[in-house]
């Protein structure tokens, strides 16, 4: 992350507070069966976690792949079925939580078309899902002062937006769209927070 990205991604975790207890109190069903979620953006800059974020509030994008390793730099768990996540913009403000329908652990070549078209690249092929996972993973690795091979474990991730309601979906997707930009979970609170009382 680039030190003028620093300040754009502080979480507003008071406000993610807020908007989990607002959920909790309408989906306590959702809440009982995964308790805990993360604060987080897409992506590695302000810049891209707004694209990104756009693309995932007009419904294009329903997946993301992060290196499995970020998650343990951040002190975090890998995420399970079920888990949530709230989604901040570019500015650390929350804006939907996300909650994961489907993962998968692999490497750079486990990535398949249905992927690629999924979290979307270019043209939405593999070829550009690739490429541009490529480049964003060689200079987020770089900055964490590491090389990037492709050898390295993928999360691979689907999910469907749980809040607000009016972009709420079912919980079983049909089918899947495709996608904007590339970049996976980027910046994230470390902290699960667990619902009070549970």
């Amino acid at each position: 992350m680039k030190p003028e990205d620093a300040k754009a991604s502080r979480l507003d975790i008071e406000a993610a507070a807020r908007m989990w207890d607002a959920y909790a109190s309408a989906q306590p069903d959702a809440v009982r069966l995964c308790p805990e979620y993360s604060v987080e953006r897409f992506g590695d800059s302000a810049e891209l976690a707004d694209a990104l974020l756009h693309e995932v509030i007009q419904g294009s994008k329903r997946a993301t792949s992060t290196l499995a390793r970020e998650f343990l730099d951040d002190g975090a768990s890998l995420p399970r079925v079920g888990s949530h996540w709230i989604a901040c913009d570019g500015a650390g403000t929350p804006r939907v939580i996300l909650r994961s329908i489907e993962l998968r652990l692999g490497t750079f070549n486990d990535a398949d078309a249905d992927f690629a078209r999924d979290e979307g690249e270019d043209d939405l092929s593999l070829e550009s899902w690739r490429r541009e996972h490529r480049k964003y993973w060689q200079r987020t690795e770089a900055a964490r002062g590491r090389s990037w091979s492709e050898d390295d474990s993928i999360v691979f991730e689907r999910f469907r937006i749980a809040w607000p309601p009016g972009r709420q979906e079912p919980d079983s997707v049909g089918h899947w769209f495709p996608m904007g930009a590339c970049g996976g979970r980027g910046y994230r609170d470390p902290t699960w927070m667990p619902v009070p009382g549970s």
